[in-house]
Formats: C-alpha cells, structure tokens, sequence
C-alpha cells in the first residue's frame, strides 16, 4: 500500500519542484503539500506539479495562521483518515534528501516512528556554521535532559510514521509551533508506547531561500520542554487523584 510524504511549504517555489520529482521517482510514494499562502507562488507551483503527476500530489491551501505547526497539524489531521500504509514528514528546503525514504519506511517494519538523525554518526550536517551546530547539540542535550527522551536526534523534521502511530497522538491537545512542534509530538509519540528508530541521514543546509529560524520559535523551543514534563505530571496526578475517588463515586 501506498505511503504519503506531507512537505509545508512557505516561499519554497524553487525547491519544491525538485524535491518533489525526487520523492516520486519511488512509484509508492505520493505527496500531500501544505503551503502556508506563500507571497512567492509557492501554492501555484505546488497546483501545477498536481497536474503534471495526476493522483499522486495533493495541495493543500491554508488559509488560517502560518506557522509549522498548524500546517502538520491541519495536514495530519486529513492525512490520517486515508490508506496509507506510513505518513512522512520533510522540510521543502532540500536538506532531507529522499534518498533516505526506503531505509526509513523499512524501519517501520518492527517500529512506530523513523527518524532521520544527524547525530548518530557523529554530527552528520553540511554547510552549517559552527555555532548552528553548536546550538543544534545543545537543543538536543537539553531536550534529552529534561524530558528523559531516549532519543539523539530530537528536532530532526524528517520522520516517518506508521499511520495508526499517528493516528494514536492527541493532535487537538498541542499547541506548539515552530521547531517545538517535532518536540512535542515526540514526547507524546514516546509517552503513548510509540518504537521509535533512528536512521542515519546527512543533513543540508538550504540551497535556495531564507531559513524560517527565529527568535521566536527559539524561545519556544526553550520553553516547551518543560511545559511537556510539568503537563504530564499533572495528568499522572490527576489519573491518581481519580483512582483514589473512585471508591466513593460508585455503588456502596
């Protein structure tokens, strides 16, 4: 059965059209874009791939606040009510190569969720400054510190799900965006139970346009965390708190 790759896309017209003949040059594969109403015509080019590939590229128009996030979340949610054997995330800037997919989607065989990980060979990055790689090892380093996830590669976008994985996840009950968006789905992903496997990728900064990086999603990043353990052990604590009552709520 078929799997999807889910590609948000913001000012990316340059990138799109070879990220997405690269995807589909893997017959199961089809793409569903997310264009965020990017000024560049992103959204038109995006329409024009779909016919030249009929069936296998949707384009979906957001009209509604920008933000990574929100793109995944608007585009999951339609994602996860078709027959997809697995749903793919990648950035639209052509730093995952999908050359990667088939070791990614093979991983699914005995795991819920693939990541493509920069980190487990080392640092696996090109074209990045030093203080870019910097800061992406201490993101991770922190993220794994606070959150006690057991995994290298926290904020790599490009993932692999199996559908009903996916599926399983509380998309109505996040409110990250940005970068801090993977995080939060990862934690949750982990919490659930979900297999989570690495595969090792090499990374490429942007060839074309501008990063979306901001201060902003920076701040939040640095946030989130936190909120995701504190969020969590108020629901442990209110799971209890309910047991406890139980008892008392039932038949004497």
């Amino acid at each position: 059965m078929p799997s999807l790759v889910i590609i948000p896309t913001y000012n990316e017209r340059d990138n799109l059209p070879i990220l997405v003949r690269q995807i589909l040059a893997y017959p199961e594969l089809h793409v569903m874009v997310a264009d965020d109403h990017s000024p560049d015509g992103t959204g038109e080019i995006a329409d024009a791939l779909a016919r030249e590939f009929p069936g296998r590229i949707e384009v979906l128009h957001r009209t509604g606040p920008r933000g990574l996030g929100r793109s995944y979340l608007e585009a999951i949610s339609r994602a996860i009510t078709g027959d997809w054997t697995a749903i793919c995330q990648m950035d639209a800037d052509l730093s995952h190569d999908p050359q990667y997919l088939p070791a990614m989607l093979s991983a699914l065989d005995d795991h819920d969720l693939a990541i493509g990980s920069r980190y487990l060979d080392g640092v696996s990055v090109v074209n990045w400054p030093l203080h870019r790689i910097m800061l992406s090892a201490f993101a991770n380093r922190y993220i794994r510190l606070v959150t006690r996830l057991r995994v290298n590669d926290c904020t790599s976008g490009f993932r692999c799900w199996r559908r009903d994985a996916l599926a399983r996840l509380p998309l109505d009950h996040i409110v990250s965006d940005g970068y801090a968006f993977l995080v939060e789905m990862l934690y949750d992903a982990a919490r659930l139970g979900s297999r989570v496997a690495e595969v090792p990728i090499v990374f490429v900064e942007r060839r074309h346009g501008t990063s979306k990086l901001s201060g902003g999603v920076l701040l939040e990043s640095l946030l989130m965390p936190w909120r995701l353990v504190v969020g969590a052990g108020r629901h442990r604590s209110s799971k209890r708190a309910a047991a406890g009552r139980a008892p008392q709520d039932g038949p004497v």
